[in-house]
């Protein structure tokens, strides 16, 4: 154990250089001293873990999606005996765990090694309960053990190994990185806030995932028998989640929605585009979704001309798509022309959203 505070910290890998600024903008001075792997950085940001978490549990970066501290490193032999090791030598380098709360093991093997992360899950859940120890829960625990297996550079002191910046003087080695926190400070109670949903037999797209984690994370809670407008709708992928959660929706768009929602009543699909419908005059909503691949600028653009259709105490949901180059001015200036009608209540890149954001707007 040693006085160096590191943090892991992922994100998407097209959004590394965001991410890093998200980090030097409330850590001065942050180092990134190792990609562990694709979206995976190991960096030390010169403050306290809880400081930093603190900061961002108040205003949540857009693009960093999950933090762990490391508290102990400790080298692993590769070998089918490292989480019995790990169950071991963990329990007295890290802290305590308070009795009162859940806790849960989070671990992400980032080398090719021959066990699972269930395997280093389940020995350091034993270790760590005991007669007396806290209860375990995987689904929504208070407290998290996260474990980090990977190459790191490393260098000897003594008996104890020390993280730094990969140069002459320190050799890269397989090494467990682990450290306690609370869930609340880990930016997503889900391991790297990699967010898994399991397919379902009557899934349209992929494109439902986000959807449904974009309700997890901001939180959000569909009004009962609520009516929505899906911009875009095709194929029907959101409108299947909302007719899911008791929705009524209208869905805009020009081309063919699935099938399957042919014969829900539930579902009045409009075959022409969002302009056409805004000519028209369209409805009221409760809440207003947009997935539509288009400019960033543009589609918010269309969001804002949609605004006085949205009810005062509906909210909306949409997607940018940024480009590959001048990321950081777009989001800018597409976030100001949002503002002229919205409060824009949170924008996380959410796991599911790839090369994109997602935008939850509260009408000003």
């Amino acid at each position: 154990m040693n006085n160096q505070t590191f943090v892991i910290l992922t994100c998407d890998e097209r959004s590394v250089d965001l991410a890093l600024e998200e980090v030097q903008a409330v850590a001065p001075g942050a180092l990134l001293l190792a990609r562990l792997a694709s979206g995976v950085l190991l960096i030390e940001p010169g403050i306290p873990f809880s400081a930093l978490a603190a900061r961002w549990r108040s205003e949540p970066p857009i693009f960093v999606r999950h933090i762990a501290p490391v508290q102990a490193v400790l080298p692993l032999g590769g070998h089918v005996g490292d989480p019995a090791f790990l169950a071991r030598a963990l329990p007295p380098l890290l802290p305590r765990l308070d009795p009162a709360l859940s806790f849960s093991v989070q671990t992400r093997l980032l080398a090719a090694l021959p066990y699972k992360p269930f395997d280093v899950n389940t020995a350091l859940a034993e270790a760590f309960s005991g007669e007396n120890g806290p209860s375990l829960d995987v689904r929504a625990p208070q407290q998290v053990i996260s474990v980090v297996c990977a190459g790191a550079p490393l260098r000897r002191q003594g008996d104890i190994w020390l993280i730094e910046s990969a140069g002459t003087n320190s050799t890269s080695r397989l090494v467990a990185l682990a450290g306690l926190s609370l869930a609340a400070e880990n930016l997503s109670s889900w391991a790297g806030g990699m967010r898994r949903f399991a397919r379902e037999e009557e899934q349209i797209s992929r494109a439902e995932f986000k959807l449904l984690e974009a309700f997890e994370v901001f939180r959000l809670s569909l009004p009962p028998r609520g009516v929505a407008l899906d911009l875009g709708a095709a194929p029907g992928g959101w409108t299947r989640v909302l007719r899911q959660h008791g929705q009524y929706v209208t869905a805009v768009d020009p081309g063919e929605l699935d099938p399957r929602l042919a014969g829900d009543r539930g579902v009045r699909h409009l075959r022409i585009t969002a302009e056409q419908y805004l000519q028209q005059g369209p409805d009221h909503y409760d809440l207003i979704v947009n997935d539509m691949r288009m400019d960033a600028r543009d589609s918010a653009r269309l969001m804002v001309a949609y605004a006085s259709y949205l009810r005062p105490h509906g909210w909306a949901l949409m997607t940018l798509k940024l480009p590959e180059q001048q990321r950081r001015p777009v989001l800018e200036q597409t976030f100001a022309i949002l503002r002229k009608a919205y409060r824009i209540a949170g924008a996380r890149q959410l796991f599911h959203n790839r090369s994109e954001i997602t935008v939850w707007l509260l009408p000003n």
